[in-house]
């Protein structure tokens, strides 16, 4: 099954999407139950939302 997963599992708190694959929670935890269809449909439309926010993916430095 082909997946966006990159095994970077964040959600960024902005705009609750994944900071790897930017699926929704809804998406990723009904991704093996959505047809093939609904999948290539999901994917494309990863590729119009934005990059997680800087503040999400940088650790925090003291």
């Amino acid at each position: 099954m082909e997946t966006p997963c990159i095994k970077t599992c964040v959600i960024d708190p902005a705009d609750g999407l994944c900071t790897g694959c930017r699926r929704s929670r809804h998406e990723i935890a009904r991704w093996s139950a959505f047809t093939d269809t609904e999948r290539r449909a999901i994917m494309d439309a990863l590729k119009a939302r934005p990059p997680a926010t800087a503040r999400s993916t940088t650790p925090d430095t003291p």
